[in-house]
C-alpha cells in the first residue's frame, strides 16, 4: 500500500490530504524568507553626515564656476607645469660643475671650428667633442643646427647647440627624466 502522498493505484495523479494547502504553504514560506531580506531604513545617529559623492571625474577649476559632486579638481595649469618637468636639470655639485667647465672653453673652440668650416654637421659635431675627451653623446640634428649633450668628466652634462650663426654651450646636470638632451 502506498502512503497517502503517493496518490491512490492507478489515479494517475497525486493526491493527499495537504494537497489544496501546498500553494498556500510555499507562498507563506516564501513570505518569511524575503521578509528577512529587506531591512528597515535606519535614521541616521544626531549629528551624522550623510554620504558624499565619490569624484567619478577630474575637472579642471574655472575661476566663478562651481563644480558637480562628481567631479575631482585639479588646476591644469599645475598640470601643464609639472609635464614639462622631465626637461628640467638637477643641481650640479660644486666639484662636478667645476671639472665641467674646463672642458667648456676647449670644446667651444672646437666647436666654432666647425661652424667657421662653413658645414655644420653631426659628424663634425660628434668629432670635435670626442676630441675633448668626452663621452655618451647625444645628438639632434635640427635642420642645420646640431644639438648636443655629453658626459661631464665628474657627472652632469656639456650641452648646447651649433649653427652656421653660433655655438652655444653649457655645463648642467642631467635632465631629469636622465641624460642629457630632452627630447624634441
Amino acid at each position: 500500500m502506498n502512503p497517502p502522498w503517493y496518490g491512490s493505484a492507478g489515479s494517475g495523479r497525486a493526491t493527499s490530504a495537504t494537497s489544496g494547502f501546498r500553494p498556500l504553504g510555499v507562498a507563506l514560506t516564501l513570505a518569511v524568507l524575503l521578509t528577512g531580506c529587506a531591512g528597515v531604513a535606519a535614521e541616521p545617529a544626531p549629528g551624522a553626515t550623510s554620504p558624499t559623492p565619490t569624484p567619478t571625474a577630474a575637472c579642471p577649476k574655472v575661476e566663478g564656476h562651481e563644480l558637480p559632486p562628481e567631479c575631482a579638481p585639479y588646476d591644469p595649469d599645475h598640470a601643464m607645469a609639472q609635464n614639462d618637468r622631465h626637461r628640467e636639470r638637477m643641481e650640479l655639485s660644486t666639484e662636478s660643475r667645476a671639472a665641467a667647465e674646463e672642458v667648456v672653453g676647449p670644446l667651444r673652440i672646437a666647436l666654432e671650428e666647425v661652424r667657421a668650416s662653413g658645414t655644420v654637421s653631426a659628424d663634425g659635431v660628434q668629432k670635435a667633442i670626442e676630441g675633448a675627451g668626452l663621452s655618451d653623446i647625444q645628438m639632434l640634428d635640427d635642420y642645420g643646427t646640431v644639438l648636443f649633450g655629453a658626459g661631464a668628466p665628474k657627472g652632469g652634462c656639456i650641452f648646447g647647440a651649433v649653427s652656421a650663426d653660433a655655438v652655444v654651450i653649457e655645463a648642467g646636470g642631467y635632465i631629469m627624466d636622465g641624460g642629457c638632451l630632452p627630447a624634441q
